[in-house]
């Protein structure tokens, strides 16, 4: 590569985010998919939005059988054929022409694979499932988007409205979820605020919270969760993550209250809370924000520099590509 000068943006192009985002679609792949590709998108100079991602992903059937959509494990796929036969029956929906890491483009690298097992890799004129991998909501809940995997979600809730169940943050989570008098049914949309990129900083996995004891005992396996933080790709249930902007911002998503009606509408596209917006100016004016309180270190840089989910929550000073120009002379 260094004597062919091919570098990070000859491969990096719009067509090649494209194409991922059309694979993701395909295989089924994780929600931290977002946030990854919008992040390594703004390094390189590409302008990608989060509306892509379901624009994109709305026409690419399900083609991989594996967990948390399906019932096979990566191993599985890789035994299958992989990703090259994974990529062979999606071929009229891909850029062919990009360049890759070896120096062939996309479609020479697939050309020669074959499917072993169409259990776990399925064919286009019989996909293993209509259902798309990655939807893009908006409403008042998540002004700038927010994320959720239907694939991985139960049908029956894909149209749901329900009370919310508020928690405040993780430790306030852990604390009360297995109360008995917790006011909790299969009705009840769990929501968890403040564990965003930035009001637990780094933005960690915690967004497909357990069910209530109570609930399980019941026999009830899944109910509308929303938060802004994120959850494994291993991860499965009718969950919404990545609600932008983060509580701690001190939106919409940041006042809302237990008893709280909140509609979910996959098909639709849209997250909203059931309240007039006096209401929720009134609730924003007498917010107040948790404390962040560190003054120094990398935590610090962090917070004060990392962007919201929609925009890759990454470093905003990292946007844009740079080149490897030698501007000083050396000597």
């Amino acid at each position: 590569m260094v004597r062919e000068d091919l570098k990070l943006s000859d491969i990096l192009t719009r067509k090649a985010f494209e194409n991922a985002i059309k694979v993701n679609a395909a295989i089924g792949g994780s929600t931290n998919f977002a946030i990854h590709l919008l992040a390594i998108a703004g390094r390189i100079g590409i302008d990608l939005t989060l509306d892509e991602f379901d624009n994109l992903s709305a026409s690419i059937p399900l083609m991989a059988n594996l967990h948390p959509s399906g019932s096979f494990f990566m191993e599985d796929f890789y035994y299958a054929g992989g990703l090259p036969a994974l990529l062979k029956e999606i071929d009229d929906f891909l850029h062919h022409d990009c360049i890759t890491a070896n120096g062939k483009t996309l479609r020479e690298n697939y050309t020669k694979a074959e499917c072993y097992n169409r259990e776990v890799i399925a064919s286009l004129n019989k996909p293993f499932s209509n259902s798309t991998a990655l939807a893009v909501l908006h409403g008042n809940l998540c002004e700038n988007g927010a994320v959720i995997k239907p694939s991985a979600a139960s049908p029956h809730l894909f149209q749901h409205s329900g009370k919310a169940v508020v928690f405040e943050n993780i430790e306030d989570y852990k604390l009360r979820i297995d109360d008995p008098d917790l006011p909790v049914d299969e009705n009840s949309v769990l929501v968890l605020k403040n564990v965003g990129p930035k009001g637990y900083p780094g933005m960690p996995e915690v967004g497909n919270m357990t069910l209530p004891v109570k609930l399980l005992a019941k026999g009830i396996k899944d109910i509308v969760r929303i938060s802004d933080g994120r959850m494994s790709g291993t991860g499965f249930g009718t969950v919404v993550l990545h609600i932008s902007p983060e509580a701690t911002l001190g939106g919409n998503f940041s006042v809302l209250q237990t008893g709280d009606l909140i509609t979910l509408d996959v098909p639709g596209r849209t997250l909203n809370v059931n309240l007039p917006e006096e209401e929720l100016t009134r609730r924003k004016n007498e917010w107040k924000p948790l404390p962040l309180d560190i003054q120094r270190g990398y935590v610090n840089l962090y917070i004060n520099n990392v962007e919201q989910a929609h925009l890759g929550a990454d470093f905003g000073f990292l946007k844009g590509g740079s080149g490897s120009k030698v501007s000083r002379d050396s000597h």
